[in-house]
């Protein structure tokens, strides 16, 4: 089956002064329609730069290497113009920091008009104007908000006008980049409310990335877990939340605190030390020098991921363990 979107083999690798720095090293992963799927990790792990590569917005000195497949279609060897044609139309992202992403000097519902134009050109000025007043009244924002400019509205307006961007052209996928960034927990849960509502109501696929496990769990369907560039877990939603294999899956949960549980809040988890550099990672498995876990076999060689119940994998030799 082809599928929507598919990884297969995915690296990233970025040329410097001082040597190439893997950024991704060999990823594979799948969204289908009418699914979210969440990718989760600390800063610098890859998330970005792998969602970077569906739409091939890599900078100049960016190699990627393995097949970024959408529709079955690659996308590092599309010719210009089909890469025009799919971006918006065909799929769409949703940066982080919507106040960096917008135009300062343009009003939003003409960002929001832009692609519509370029991409249907012979549609009327009058229907144009009437596409985008109902694109935001459909993120709950009022039309009359098209004429505002960035800065007068709050963050939580602004992520919802990049979402009402992102789907100006019924795009079939949809890469939220951190799209609650910054934003406090009502502006956040309003914000994903609209994010899940569309891919019910749309039967879209989206690719979720963000650093708060408790997020993706509430909202997807499968949570993919990167660290120092690689996929470490993959799996149901709930069960790499509730009950994670890979030990910095563990981690990742265990530093949000549940509600009513007195041992996360008087004693709250932690994670020592910091995520290594893409440039220079240690030998084996690229967690071991802050597992809790760890043993020397896990420093003799990179864990490959491995399939376990439940439609889980995990990359560590220790799963399974008692």
């Amino acid at each position: 089956m082809t599928g929507l979107l598919r990884f297969d083999d995915v690296s990233v690798t970025y040329r410097t002064g001082e040597g190439d720095v893997p950024a991704v090293r060999r990823v594979d992963l799948a969204v289908d329609r009418g699914e979210i799927v969440g990718l989760a990790g600390e800063s610098g792990c890859g998330k970005s730069t792998l969602a970077g590569t569906v739409l091939r917005l890599q900078p100049a000195n960016a190699t990627v290497t393995g097949r970024v497949l959408f529709e079955g279609n690659d996308v590092r060897t599309m010719r210009w113009g089909d890469l025009r044609a799919l971006r918006w139309a065909g799929a769409s992202i949703v940066f982080q920091g919507a106040l960096h992403s917008l135009n300062p000097v343009q009003r939003v519902g003409e960002q929001i008009a832009e692609p519509i134009r370029l991409h249907h050109p012979d549609l009327a000025e009058a229907t144009v104007r009437t596409r985008v007043g109902a694109l935001l009244e459909q993120v709950g924002l009022p039309a009359a908000r098209a004429r505002a400019y960035p800065h007068q509205l709050s963050g939580g307006q602004r992520q919802r006008v990049m979402i009402a961007m992102a789907l100006a052209c019924d795009p079939r996928l949809v890469v939220a980049d951190e799209p609650t960034t910054a934003l406090d927990v009502m502006v956040q849960a309003q914000v994903l409310g609209v994010l899940a509502g569309l891919v019910s109501e749309r039967g879209l696929g989206m690719l979720l990335i963000s650093h708060d496990l408790s997020v993706l769990a509430d909202l997807c369907d499968r949570i993919v877990v990167m660290y120092g560039g690689r996929v470490i877990e993959q799996g149901p939603a709930k069960h790499v939340f509730a009950d994670p294999l890979h030990p910095y899956s563990a981690a990742l949960s265990a530093s949000f605190p549940r509600v009513g549980d007195p041992a996360a809040r008087f004693a709250p988890s932690g994670l020592r030390g910091d995520p290594p550099d893409p440039a220079d990672l240690p030998p084996g498995c690229a967690f071991a020098p802050r597992c809790p876990r760890a043993v020397d076999a896990c420093t003799a060689a990179v864990p490959e991921l491995r399939t376990f119940p439940g439609e889980r994998e995990a990359a560590c030799i220790r799963v399974g363990e008692p």
